[in-house]
Order: structure tokens, then C-alpha cells, then sequence
């Protein structure tokens, strides 16, 4: 998360950057993405045929592409672009490339500390880079790319055991693993999906499937003494490094902890599950009968259900968790086991304040867009605004936002929703 704490917190609203205008200097423009802090508004623009850059604020990138993709604002505020030239990509960062070509780059994620972390194909082989040092080793496949907290730990599934089409019998005897930091585990399975790191970026685990019908959860290549029927992905608690996991068995959902049930097997399905930052509750979406999601507790589900339940949030404190309802075509927010007012045609994930008290959630309603704090929306829409960010002190709500071609920075006092 980037550091609010240096971010302009004063009261009231201020534009930023007359976008409506960019459209008179460009071919076209697309794809708008707001800095962190509301600071900047940035695009990708063409000046004609081949010739794609970025704009920030007003400024245009001297460097011209072929191709632009995947703009993203790093946590620091930088701009940065996946971008093609002469048929090999590589990553622009304030208009400033990488001195190497790939065969392709993709999935740009940040570190805390602003490492550029992304996936890589170079001679049709698969890996990962930080901040554009790669992986010592690649590999003929490799997907479910993913980060430590640390921003320099990687790891992603790959194929270690080449077969030709159709090789069922090589397939069974498994051909994926983990790399970690571009090393593969010694150990194969059939199939590998989501990696992930625990707090101190030490161990990684997955989901692993032993033979066609086996599942079960590997740490560091290490498998749990039990199969399911099937698992979904790991976590790790953060405070104790307990690892925690959705399981299948009997044709029901539970939670194993290191391998042994800690939440019955009476669910529909279960998943998704976050632990508190000082790991005392374990909370995850799960669905008590067919159907019908919720969020639960400690094993403990809240008593309003519906078709969909996504993008769970907890407090810091722990103590709250909100989440996203979707029914048909329509969202609505659920906050603490109650829905808030207004039904939305689309709503993101909630936000919680830092002291825990409030929470925010961007939403869509008759293709205009806007923030509602606790169930109440801001009192403006917009063409198009970003998710609500909290002041250190909870007091204040950022939104950012481009109404009638301006891009404007509001810093709202809570007491305004």
C-alpha cells in the first residue's frame, strides 16, 4: 500500500489537468489511470500511425512505440507502460525504457518499496524479472506469476518435463512444479496453481494435484500428509506461519490448518479466506448451501446470503469484514452481515479506514460513477472516478476523478457523505 501519510490531506476540491483537451492534440486517447495520491492523471495517447506514447498531466513522453499496453501508476507515482517496438516489448517508467528487449512482458506489479516486478517470454521460454534483472533459469511454460510482500521474491507454476501432444501417460506422472526465484522444487505433480508467499517471504505453498482425482496443499515441495477430493488457495497466517487452506472432502467444504480440519466440511464451498493482520480471526467467503454465499468468521457465517459473494475486505483491526453481493445484474455492498442501501450496476471492492470505523466503495449507477461511505454516496457522479482512498487519520476520503473532461482531486471530509 503506498504511504498516505504524504499525500495533500487539506479539505476541498482542485483540478488537476483539463483532460477533455487531449483529445484535440492526439489521434486518440485511451485508457485513463490516476496516480495513488491523485496527484497525476495519466493516459495512453497516439500521434499517428506507430507512434504511441503516454501523456501525464499535459506532458507527452518524447519516446514514441508501436504499441502501448497495460498503463499502471506505481506506487510512487511513476507512469509505466508495456511497450512494443520493432516486434519486442519491453517497459517504459516515465518514459524512460528498460535497456532490454523481450520476447514479451506482461503482469507488471509493484514492491512496496517501488521494485517493478512482471512476467517474461524470451525465446519462447517463461520467467519472471525484477526490475528487469530475469529469472537465472526459464522454462517451456509457465503461469500463476506471482510476488512477495517483499517486492523481490517471485514465483510462478512451471513445466519442468517436456511431452509431446497428446502424452497422457507422461501428464500423469506429472510435469509441473513451483520455481521460486526462477529455482524449480525437485518435486512433480500433475498440476500446480497459485503460489503463495508467507509473511517473511521464507515459504511458499500451493495447491497441488497428486494424480487426476488427488488434491492436496505443498510447502516449499513438501505435501501435506492428506488428499481431498479438492483444495483451493493457501494462506498463511501472519503472525503464527500456520497454513490455512479450503478442502473438499465427503463432496463438502472445510478449512484445514497444516493439514488437519480446524472448520467442519458442511459448506457448499468455501474459499477466498484473508487472516486478520495480527492473525486472531480467519475470515472467508463461503457458501452455507448451494448457491448461497456469505461471509463467515472463524467458521461462523453471517445470516444474509446471495448468488454471488466477491472482493472480501477486512478491517485492520480485524474485527470487520465487507464484501461485494451480486444478484443477477445488480451489486450491493455488504458490510458486518447487513447490505447497505442502493443497488449498484457495478461496485469495487470495499475499503476499510485505517482506525477501522469507515468504510468506502466505488460504484456505478446509470453509467455515472462515484464513492459511498457506509452506505451513503458522495454527493456528485461522475464519467469516471477510482477507488476512495483514507486519510491517516480516517477523517478524510480521497476521490479522483474526470467529470466534463476535468480531472479533478477532491479531498472530502466524511462528514460531507
Amino acid at each position: 500500500m503506498p504511504d498516505a501519510s504524504t499525500w495533500d490531506w487539506n479539505p476541498g476540491r482542485r483540478e488537476v489537468q483539463d483532460t477533455g483537451s487531449w483529445s484535440d492534440k492526439f489521434e486518440w486517447v485511451e485508457e485513463f489511470h490516476a496516480s495513488p495520491d491523485g496527484e497525476k492523471v495519466g493516459a495512453v495517447v497516439n500521434k499517428g500511425e506507430l507512434e504511441f506514447t503516454a501523456c501525464v498531466n499535459g506532458e507527452i513522453w518524447e519516446e514514441a512505440y508501436d504499441r502501448i499496453f497495460y498503463p499502471k501508476f506505481a506506487p510512487d507515482g511513476r507512469f509505466t507502460g508495456i511497450a512494443q517496438q520493432m516486434g519486442e516489448w519491453t517497459l517504459s517508467v516515465d518514459g524512460e525504457h528498460w535497456p532490454e528487449n523481450y520476447g514479451y512482458i506482461w503482469k507488471t506489479t509493484f514492491g512496496p518499496e517501488g521494485s517493478i516486478i512482471c512476467a517474461v517470454q524470451q525465446d519462447m521460454e517463461y520467467g519472471m524479472g525484477v526490475d528487469g534483472v530475469l529469472w537465472e533459469n526459464f522454462f517451456e511454460s509457465a503461469n500463476n506469476f506471482t510476488a512477495g510482500g517483499d517486492g523481490k521474491s517471485t514465483a510462478a507454476v512451471v513445466q519442468v518435463t517436456s511431452m509431446p501432444q497428446a502424452d497422457i501417460e507422461t501428464f500423469q506422472k506429472g510435469i509441473f512444479t513451483v520455481a521460486v526465484n526462477g529455482t524449480a522444487w525437485d518435486s512433480v505433480f500433475v498440476n500446480c496453481y497459485t503460489p503463495v508467499f508467507d509473511a517473511k517471504c521464507e515459504k511458499v505453498a500451493c495447491q497441488v494435484r497428486k494424480t487426476l482425482y488427488d488434491y492436496t496443499i505443498a510447502v516449499d515441495g513438501k505435501i501435506w500428509q492428506r488428499e481431498y477430493q479438492c483444495v483451493w488457495d493457501p494462506c498463511f497466517n501472519p503472525a503464527t506461519g500456520a497454513l490455512v487452506a479450503p478442502v473438499r472432502l465427503g463432496g463438502k467444504w472445510g478449512m484445514a490448518q497444516d493439514g488437519e480440519l480446524i472448520w467442519k466440511n458442511n459448506m457448499a464451498n468455501c474459499w477466498h479466506q484473508q487472516f486478520s493482520a495480527d492473525g486472531s480471526k480467519l475470515w472467508a467467503i463461503v457458501a452455507p448451501s448451494f448457491g448461497n454465499f456469505t461471509v463467515a468468521v472463524d467458521g461462523k457465517p453471517w445470516s444474509i446470503t446471495a448468488p454471488v459473494v466477491i472482493d472480501l475486505a477486512v478491517s485492520p483491526d480485524g474485527n470487520r469484514a465487507a464484501a461485494l453481493a451480486k444478484d443477477g445484474y445488480d451489486y450491493t455492498v455488504l458490510c458486518d452481515g447487513k447490505v447497505w442501501p442502493g443497488v449498484f450496476q457495478m461496485a469495487w471492492k470495499p475499503v476499510f479506514s485505517p482506525d477501522s470505523t469507515k468504510v468506502a466503495s466505488k460504484v456505478e449507477k446509470n453509467g455515472r460513477f462515484t464513492v459511498v461511505l457506509d452506505g451513503k454516496p458522495y454527493g456528485q457522479d461522475f464519467d469516471q472516478c477510482w477507488e476512495p482512498a483514507f486519510s491517516p487519520d480516517s477523517s478524510k476520503v480521497l476521490i479522483r476523478a474526470i467529470d466534463g473532461g476535468k480531472y479533478v482531486r477532491i479531498v472530502a471530509d466524511v462528514s460531507e457523505f
